[in-house]
């Protein structure tokens, strides 16, 4: 499965915020708890509809995201 498998953007959920997949769990939720410490196995507890892969996915679609960004210098 690829990214676009996993990840979801659609205006009608989550104001259009990236979420995994049939559900409403933001990638930017699984990346925040990811940095508060929390592991692959407080996810899967914590969120019964999300998988191993959709959290790999999230991860990804955050790289994949900055290395697409543009950096704009002034001055």
């Amino acid at each position: 499965m690829t990214i676009i498998d996993r990840i979801e953007i659609n205006p009608k959920v989550m104001l259009g915020k990236p979420v995994i997949r049939g559900t409403r769990i933001p990638v930017e939720l699984i990346l925040r708890k990811l940095s508060e410490g929390a592991n692959e196995a407080d996810l899967l507890e914590a969120y019964p509809k999300l998988t191993r892969e959709d959290i790999q996915a999230a991860i990804r679609y955050a790289a994949d995201t900055l290395a697409h960004e543009e950096i704009i210098a002034f001055g």
